[in-house]
Parts: structure tokens; C-alpha cells; sequence
């Protein structure tokens, strides 16, 4: 039985639990605590500053998290809409936009920011990094087969 959402609810539903559990993979895969994620990804915007920018910085990197993980899931939702095959095979969808995400994320969306570079990747960063990926397309896909 699949669950009913309306289209702007898949997408809150799938960024929001993607997005948030993003936070706690990465947090995992790095051995840091997700407060320290929270500053990296305000270091897009803010650069090294954001490590001195404290609880402001934590709640940037939160806001941007969300933001960015809302306009990952909106996309994939309204794809499958559209494209009414992603729906009955959510999962190979699913894994193959996990797949895409990180392409985008880690080879144009880092290395744009006030980053500025690849992330460097040891076999367990990306090995853990790409699984992550591959879950946050997994369960967008989820709430997208449900979305009318």
C-alpha cells in the first residue's frame, strides 16, 4: 500500500527527512559531531569564518542543509510526476538520483562555494559519502511514488 501525499507535502516530507538525516550520515562518516557539519556547510557561504561564528553559523549551515535538500527532493517529485515510470520503480530511480546528487554535490556544488575545492576522499569518505547519497535519493523516491 503506498501512502498519498500532495506534491508540496512529498516534497517537505523528503527534504526535511533526507536533509535531516544527511546531517547525522555525515556527521558518522566523518567522526565529528553534526554541530561541526552544521559549521561546514555554513563554511559555503561564510568561508573559514564560519567556525567562529557559533550558534548564527550552526543555524546558517541548518537553514542551507534544509534549503538545498528541499530543492533536491522538489526536483525529483516534480520529475516523477512527469514521468510516471519513476513511480512503480522508485527504487532504481531512487539509487540512480542518489548517484546524481552526489556527482552534483561534490564535483560543482563544493567546489563553487567559498570551499573552493573536492572534498579530499579517503575509500571509507566516499565509499560512506556516496551510500548517504544513495539513501538521501532512496528515500526522496519514497515520498515521491506517493505524491499526487
Amino acid at each position: 500500500m503506498v501512502m498519498s501525499f500532495s506534491t508540496p507535502i512529498a516534497i517537505l516530507l523528503a527534504g526535511l527527512i533526507a536533509g535531516t538525516l544527511d546531517i547525522g550520515a555525515a556527521a558518522l562518516i566523518n567522526g565529528i559531531n553534526p554541530l561541526a557539519i552544521l559549521l561546514v556547510i555554513a563554511s559555503g557561504v561564510l568561508g573559514k569564518a564560519s567556525f567562529q561564528g557559533g550558534l548564527p553559523a550552526v543555524l546558517l549551515g541548518l537553514v542551507l542543509q534544509w534549503v538545498m535538500s528541499l530543492i533536491i527532493a522538489a526536483l525529483y517529485v516534480l520529475a516523477s510526476n512527469r514521468i510516471p515510470e519513476l513511480k512503480p520503480y522508485w527504487i532504481a530511480g531512487g539509487l540512480a538520483y542518489g548517484v546524481g546528487v552526489f556527482l552534483v554535490m561534490n564535483y560543482a556544488v563544493v567546489p563553487l562555494s567559498e570551499i573552493g575545492r573536492i572534498p579530499p576522499f579517503t575509500a571509507w569518505t566516499f565509499t560512506g559519502n556516496l551510500v548517504a547519497m544513495l539513501g538521501f535519493g532512496l528515500l526522496v523516491a519514497f515520498f515521491a511514488r506517493g505524491s499526487a
